[in-house]
């Protein structure tokens, strides 16, 4: 069952992106997690579900620009799909694209922050936080392209060889237990501010039925994918010649195809393509199209 909106943590992705909308708030994010000055930002909310009035588009991904010409990319991850490495790296291609305009020199690329907070250990060493830039393997020289990658663990029990702050430690926590119990118990003058605003948001009505309409929209579309697999994995039964065996090939069928349906969903929703599910039922040719673009 469902949480009720004010019993959301800061790990929810939806509560994470409508926190993340306000400046101060992003700011005190950034600041905290790569422990440097941001300055002044600038979300681009543009990118948020929030300001999509159709509830089309369920990518939650934050994005945002300083005063000092620096782009951040910033995700909340509660699911360890294996793959954030290669995700960073297409993030941050991304990034790269819209930033550089043609006739401008390389010169001009900003540096680029890309974040994933994680409610797991990505990397499994125990860290809070993981900060990856591109070296020589040979001689350890930076490379200095501008891109830095980070990763956060809020499971993390070592702060490692590059000790981090203890405003991180407890903001990590916080991501996991957004509750005035904790805050009380942590004493940390920033996460009590945090709080406040978490607070503010919950009591927004709007905000809340927002929320309801992107969970119904979640669910239909685990349902048309559970439709549209089901379907597929009654063909798939029947076209391996199990005419005779038909129940046995039907669900053996349907569970493969309803498992790649759902991650088909699960792909197509983290690339912005939300908005083109409801197309994979009524048009076989455009379903075919996505599985090969998403390599199912």
């Amino acid at each position: 069952m469902n949480k009720k909106f004010q019993d959301l943590n800061l790990s929810n992705a939806f509560l994470f992106a409508a926190a993340m909308e306000d400046e101060e708030t992003c700011r005190f994010v950034l600041e905290t997690v790569l422990g440097i000055p941001v300055g002044k930002v600038n979300v681009h909310t543009e990118h948020s579900l929030l300001y999509n009035a159709d509830f089309r588009s369920i990518r939650l991904d934050v994005y945002a620009g300083s005063e000092t010409y620096v782009e951040y990319n910033c995700e909340m991850e509660n699911r360890n799909d294996r793959n954030l490495a290669k995700r960073s790296r297409f993030h941050q291609a991304e990034m790269d694209v819209t930033l550089l305009q043609p006739g401008e020199d390389f010169s001009q690329l900003r540096p680029v922050y890309v974040i994933f907070i994680c409610t797991f250990d990505p990397f499994g060493r125990g860290l809070f936080r993981y900060t990856f830039e591109n070296r020589c393997q040979e001689t350890g020289l930076p490379l200095e392209d501008g891109a830095v990658r980070v990763f956060l663990n809020t499971k993390g029990t070592s702060k490692g060889e590059v000790p981090v702050p203890d405003t991180l430690v407890n903001f990590l926590k916080y991501v996991e237990d957004s509750s005035d119990t904790y805050v009380r118990e942590v004493d940390d003058p920033a996460v009590k501010d945090l709080h406040e605003r978490i607070r503010k948001l919950k009591a927004s009505r709007k905000l809340e039925v927002r929320y309801m309409k992107f969970e119904e929209l979640l669910r239909e579309s685990k349902e048309e994918g559970y439709e549209t697999g089901r379907s597929e994995g009654y063909e798939t039964g029947r076209n391996d010649g199990y005419e005779t065996g038909r129940s046995v090939g039907y669900e053996t069928g349907r569970t493969e195809g309803q498992a790649r349906l759902l991650r088909l969903i699960s792909l197509m929703t983290e690339a912005g393509e939300a908005d083109q599910i409801a197309r994979l039922e009524r048009e076989p040719e455009f379903l075919e199209q996505m599985l090969t673009k998403h390599d199912l």
